[in-house]
């Protein structure tokens, strides 16, 4: 029996259907994969950077190789996935607009969750105190942090749109994990929600 996942990766966890080839990028220990493996029967493939979690996965018996989300994603051909999925992970690469266009074309649906910028704790901290804030969603100094581009709810959604995807779901992540359905346009989740879920598709 899998451990219970943390709330946001349980909500992924619900949008990928049973008996799906899932493609991980940036699948941290593997708890994720583990618990689709165990309660949807994926056919689940990994690709994560730091070599602990590699070693950590391969200790759960998953199929999850080193690799980089911003150069080896095009080593995959079209369509090759039902689900891409791309959690926390899409602000730390160096080019968020090729990622996902990547993941758009590799999975028939992808899934991608990311922390929000725009929130109005991050918004008023940098207002009032005039340096970069540190919140539960993003708890890094300016100076060692591996998110490298910061983006909204919004500017996401901006970026979807131009890539031509089509977004399916959207969900809304509140500063426990816990989710709510959201109006992807929706000035509300922008300001209030800590980050943000969505199920896309390519056109």
């Amino acid at each position: 029996m899998t451990a219970p996942l943390r709330p946001d990766l349980a909500a992924i966890a619900e949008m990928i259907p049973k008996g799906a080839k899932v493609l991980d990028v940036g699948c941290g220990d593997g708890a994720l994969l583990e618990h689709l493996s165990a309660t949807k029967g994926v056919d689940g493939r990994g690709i994560e950077h730091q070599q602990q979690n590699v070693n950590a996965c391969v200790a759960r018996g998953l199929a999850v190789m080193q690799g980089d989300a911003d150069t080896d994603l095009n080593e995959y051909p079209a369509g090759a996935f039902d689900v891409a999925i791309l959690s926390q992970t899409i602000q730390a690469t160096r080019a968020p607009k090729d990622v996902l266009g990547h993941l758009l074309r590799i999975g028939r649906r992808t899934v991608i969750s990311l922390p929000n910028f725009g929130h109005w704790k991050v918004r008023l901290r940098l207002a009032v105190g005039g340096r970069m804030p540190r919140t539960l969603a993003l708890a890094y100094h300016w100076y060692d942090t591996p998110n490298i581009h910061l983006c909204t709810i919004a500017d996401f959604v901006a970026l979807a749109r131009e890539q031509g995807a089509v977004i399916e779901r959207a969900l809304a992540l509140d500063d426990e994990g816990r989710t709510r359905p959201m109006h992807a346009e929706a000035w509300g989740p922008n300001l209030l929600a800590d980050g943000a879920i969505f199920l896309l598709r390519g056109r």
